[in-house]
């Protein structure tokens, strides 16, 4: 009997979060918030390799003084990103298997490939070509370690004639024209992963790998345009405000988009009514209430959405537009880390009987608990200030002239 009421008592406190009917193997989540810092942190890459693209290929060139920084900003967030994966696995040490044992048909093994092809055939590879007058430049100019680094990262190529980088900016334009749709799919394979899993209603949906890219793009240009105005103020630099004007009207346009898919799949879901409806509308009213509705809807969505307008219809005074579009941009990062929260964790609260719903509690200090998630989230910006101090964004402002001659 003392065997029987400790197992009862274990049980209980297995059960404690449940209400209604769950299978046994539906009690825990297995997705914790490290598989939601996962698609936040490369829609962050994904949407500033995007607005790095309107200077290179589509010519804005009012969003030039961002185009480093944003590249810098994704190369620093894409090499966080597979981090969040490899502390959930529990065996990472695994994880390179992938490489030698390829599976065709299986979208999380083909990620492998398209993480490296995007690191380094288009990102690394862009940088390169974008910076490789500096680093000649630098090679020459620094001293100690520095040097010997710069050197390295000429890759023996010292050649800076006006020709050498002409054909550097052409072959520069093919790779970020190649980086967008490979930008698309880095992101948007992982909106296609939950949108096929017919099991779940309330992932699968065929708007999902839409949603997820605009999103992203939504992410990437907010946290661009902040990092950007961050870094100018602690240059003590004047921010270029027909820049930051140019970033806001495009965020504005990508955010309403994105706002209308989210809303169409909802209008769908809504006159579709199926038999899993009344379990999802429960649980958006209740345990998702506060993260669907008050923060990624109404705080992250609708606000920023209203004040990027405000901006867009009224001339207001330059400090004004400023803090509204830092405003507008912290709200923009808040409402789709929202976003992948409730679809991540939204997604394992009910059954799949649609008779009961558990509850996720994240611990503090665990392999997966919230210490870790922030730390995830620190390390880029870290990461972000050790590359821009060995490849300052804006080295061309004070760069001396290249040589014509290549040695």
């Amino acid at each position: 009997m003392c065997y029987l009421a400790m197992f009862l008592q274990e049980q209980g406190k297995i059960m404690s979060g449940v209400e209604g009917f769950m299978y046994p193997n539906e009690v825990g989540l297995q997705w914790s918030v490290l598989i939601v810092l996962y698609p936040f942190i490369t829609g962050l890459v994904a949407g500033a390799f995007i607005l790095a693209s309107l200077e290179r290929v589509f010519h804005v060139e009012a969003v030039k003084p961002t185009y480093r920084l944003a590249l810098l900003t994704a190369l620093s967030f894409l090499i966080v990103a597979p981090l969040p994966l490899q502390l959930h696995l529990g065996h990472p040490e695994r994880s390179p298997e992938m490489y030698f044992t390829p599976h065709s048909t299986s979208a999380m093994a083909m990620f492998g490939y398209v993480y490296l092809w995007y690191l380094m055939a288009v990102l690394v590879f862009e940088i390169w070509l974008d910076y490789r007058r500096d680093i000649v430049l630098l090679a020459r100019s620094s001293k100690g370690l520095l040097r010997l680094i710069y050197k390295v990262m000429t890759l023996g190529s010292y050649n800076i004639s006006p020709r050498s980088l002409h054909i550097d900016e052409k072959v520069g334009w093919i790779v970020t024209l190649i980086g967008i749709p490979s930008a698309f799919l880095l992101h948007g394979y992982v909106g296609f992963i939950f949108g096929s899993i017919k099991a779940n209603p309330w992932w699968s949906s065929p708007l999902m790998p839409v949603v997820f890219i605009f999103s992203a793009m939504v992410s990437g240009i907010a946290g661009v345009m902040l990092i950007y105005m961050a870094v100018t103020k602690l240059r003590k630099e004047p921010i270029d405000i027909r820049c930051v004007d140019t970033i806001a009207m495009y965020l504005f346009y990508i955010f309403t988009i994105d706002f209308s898919l989210e809303m169409l799949d909802l209008i769908h879901r809504v006159y579709e009514a199926d038999e899993s409806f009344r379990s999802l509308n429960f649980m958006v009213h209740t345990k998702l209430y506060f993260s669907h509705i008050v923060v990624q809807i109404m705080l992250g969505t609708v606000t920023p959405l209203v004040l990027l307008f405000i901006t867009q219809v009224v001339k207001l005074p330059e400090q004004v537009r400023k803090r509204m579009y830092v405003t507008s941009g912290c709200l923009a990062l808040m409402g789709i880390f929202a976003m992948r929260w409730n679809v991540v964790i939204g997604g394992q609260l009910f059954s799949k009987s649609f008779l009961g719903y558990t509850t996720y509690k994240m611990a503090l200090v665990t392999r997966e608990g919230s210490i870790v998630a922030v730390a995830l989230s620190i390390l880029p910006l870290f990461i972000l200030w050790a590359l821009v101090k060995l490849l300052p964004p804006w080295i061309n402002e004070h760069a001396p002239q290249a040589a014509a001659t290549g040695d």
